[in-house]
């Protein structure tokens, strides 16, 4: 497998899962100690990667959950954010400057803070109240930050009596690093071969619906946008019949997401129409991965880890028929928050 470290990828989404030993007792602590309402609030597309865990608990709990963007909240806060909130921010680096700037801002309102950071000597993973970190970097991120946020949502429904399988999902997630790992290598060989159909291609539409939607969102976004310079329209499946289908002729690329849950017949619609007008629909679907020993209701949970597993393949193979390093910007070092 091309720049693939199997036991390394492993070992990290290993530790994403771990987190929840000790996620339930936290969150009894926390509802204990009186938080009433709880914001995810990350910095760029990691905050995407927290929406299918809100979406979890928007479905299944009466506990309010919501998210919010921190160069927007220092600016004007949301109501309820005080001493009875708890806010999570996810940031990869521990670095990241809106999300810094974002902590004083809690900090002198009381509020309570939880940070997930891929490394520990960092301002966000010290000064925060709680903090799990888990090493990762940009390869094996998404999969890091769906696991540890989906995991500290249900523990807070299990602690609230919403959520009664706790104990038997976190047992199906602890297989989820050898499967994903299985995953790639089983897609490895498509993934060549789509990289190659498209790496000359400079425009695609991603849509998706669901638990999947942040993930085509991100991809677009912060794959090939930010680190391969190529433009992209995300839309959800929900709105593409709402403006974007009028983009769709003879030789535009649009990639289709699917995933496990209720809202899966949105983007079968968009593929459907889509197959009628251009020769570039190109699908992934969440349904095509082996995950034995994984019940339907962990897989639906799950999709989303399981696209970016994938995905991860496809970006391994552009970037060298690209000559593209992921690595590279333009502009990136030169902004100033």
């Amino acid at each position: 497998m091309l720049n693939f470290d199997k036991d390394r990828f492993v070992r990290i989404q290993t530790g994403a899962v771990g987190i929840a030993a000790q996620a339930r007792p936290l969150m009894r602590e926390l509802l204990d100690g009186g938080v009433e309402r709880l914001f995810f609030m990350g910095t760029g597309g990691v905050q995407l990667l927290t929406f299918p865990a809100i979406d979890v608990a928007q479905r299944l709990s009466t506990f309010p959950v919501s998210a919010a963007l921190p160069a927007q909240v220092v600016l004007d806060p949301p109501a309820g954010l005080d001493a009875k909130a708890l806010v999570i921010m996810p940031s990869l680096s521990g670095t990241t400057k809106e999300s810094v700037q974002l902590l004083s801002f809690l900090k002198a309102r009381g509020v309570k803070t939880l940070s997930l950071t891929g490394h520990a000597d960092t301002p966000l993973a010290q000064e925060t109240d709680h903090n799990f970190t888990n090493f990762a970097e940009d390869d094996t991120s998404s999969e890091s930050f769906y696991l540890q946020t989906l995991i500290l949502v249900l523990a807070l429904l299990a602690e609230r009596g919403e959520f009664d399988r706790y104990e038997e999902t976190i047992a199906e997630l602890e297989k989820l690093p050898e499967l994903m790992a299985a995953a790639k290598a089983s897609f490895e060989d498509e993934a060549a071969k789509l990289a190659a159909t498209i790496k000359d291609e400079t425009y695609h539409i991603f849509t998706g619906a669901g638990s999947v939607w942040p993930e085509a969102h991100y991809y677009g976004m912060c794959i090939l946008e930010e680190m391969q310079w190529i433009r992209t329209r995300p839309v959800h499946a929900a709105d593409f019949f709402h403006g974007t289908l009028e983009l769709v002729e003879p030789g535009v690329s649009v990639f289709v997401f699917k995933g496990e849950d209720a809202l899966r017949p949105l983007s079968d619609r968009v593929e459907a129409f889509a197959k009628r007008y251009t020769d570039k629909v190109r699908v992934l679907d969440a349904a095509s991965v082996a995950l034995p020993g994984v019940s339907a209701e962990t897989r639906k949970l799950v999709s989303p880890a399981l696209l970016a597993t994938l995905l991860e393949r496809l970006s391994a193979h552009l970037e060298v028929l690209r000559d593209h390093p992921l690595t590279t910007r333009r502009y990136y070092k030169r902004v100033e928050y």
